[in-house]
């Protein structure tokens, strides 16, 4: 009787994917608990603000709207990324598109931190993550073997 023998090309493309499900689900994971500042009130949000050393958050309805629909999006794209994550092989287009959407949405993060003057922190740390992130997302997406069926 034969052993089965992994060649460590499988044991490469079955790591990467494993590496893959995890950022993904942990990023997801992540993203989903956006959607409790959907929910907040004003004064959470005002407290979150000032602790951040951003001065006082406006109170003009715009402000919510804007705070709380990019919460939901947060949410929504954290649910999308976990969903992703239950079947890399078969997602791998939707995957690089997401890998390259969000690198390209890190950029403009940078520069929107820049233009709008946020604090050092937050210009070092938000987009440059987010670029990273969908870098990484595109790298490890494009090491998995594409699905015989597709």
């Amino acid at each position: 009787m034969r052993e089965a023998v992994s060649m460590p090309q499988e044991d490469s493309a079955r790591n990467t994917g494993r590496l893959l499900i995890f950022i993904l689900r942990s990023m997801g994971a992540i993203s989903l608990t956006a959607i409790i500042f959907v929910f907040v009130p004003y004064a959470w949000m005002n407290s979150i603000h000032q602790m951040l050393d951003l001065g006082e958050l406006p109170s003009e309805p715009i402000v919510g709207y804007l705070a709380r629909s990019t919460s939901a999006f947060y949410a929504l794209l954290g649910g999308l990324l976990i969903v992703l994550s239950l079947d890399v092989r078969r997602c791998r287009n939707v995957l690089e598109y997401l890998g390259l959407a969000i690198s390209a949405f890190g950029l403009m993060l940078a520069f929107v931190d820049w233009v709008e003057g946020l604090p050092f922190y937050w210009k070092v740390w938000e987009g440059p993550f987010v670029f990273v992130f969908g870098i990484v997302l595109l790298i490890l997406t494009r090491r998995i073997p594409q699905d015989e069926d597709q």
